[in-house]
């Protein structure tokens, strides 16, 4: 399968930066690329449209960009807390996607897409967790997800303390120690 010729107009992560000529797989430019906007097939025509409007394209990367790094260092930090019903184990009835994480953090004040939403895999446990959020692909925000089963769950994580697999069996074979110690006792005395 031969590869496509695009033009970048505007940084793709793993790709390139804008303005560059790139070759990729037919699918991902037709389906990912071209229709986001994020790139134009390397033709005569494109290329010398592109080099006459490459000005205004970096102009205006710049001025997202700026806003998002006023947005980013605005948002630094944020939490967001997820309340969600999990087993014993810690393990969640479902999952948290990127939808649920966009949705909070639109609760929270800043204003996301699902798309913008950086998830290696669904959040499936209870927790604390580190994720991305794109606000350019230039400029990226860390933020942290709080996966609880109550509030007040949520306040002891983000305290740092333990949350999830109740240590029963070990208290178990302490308080059966203590029994057969005192009941040991018990037939002793007597």
């Amino acid at each position: 399968m031969s590869a496509v010729e695009l033009i970048l107009l505007q940084r793709v992560e793993k790709l390139g930066q804008m303005g560059e000529i790139v070759k990729v797989k037919p699918g991902y430019a037709r389906n990912y690329l071209l229709p986001q906007g994020k790139a134009i097939r390397a033709n005569a025509l494109n290329r010398e449209r592109f080099e006459r409007e490459r000005v205004q394209l970096e102009a205006l990367n710049i001025k997202r960009r700026e806003e998002a790094e006023r947005l980013s260092e605005r948002m630094h930090g944020l939490v967001v807390v997820l309340i969600r019903q999990a087993g014993d184990s810690g393990s969640l009835y479902g999952s948290v996607t990127t939808r649920d994480i966009a949705e909070a953090t639109t609760a929270a004040g800043l204003t996301v897409a699902r798309s913008q939403v950086v998830l290696a895999d669904p959040i499936k446990q209870l927790g604390l967790y580190e994720v991305r959020v794109a606000l350019h692909p230039e400029v990226s925000i860390p933020v942290t997800v709080n996966v609880a089963r109550s509030e007040e769950e949520a306040e002891r994580q983000a305290r740092g303390e333990a949350i999830g697999v109740e240590d029963d069996e070990p208290s178990g074979f302490v308080e059966e120690a203590l029994v057969e110690e005192t009941v040991a006792e018990d037939a002793a005395e007597a």
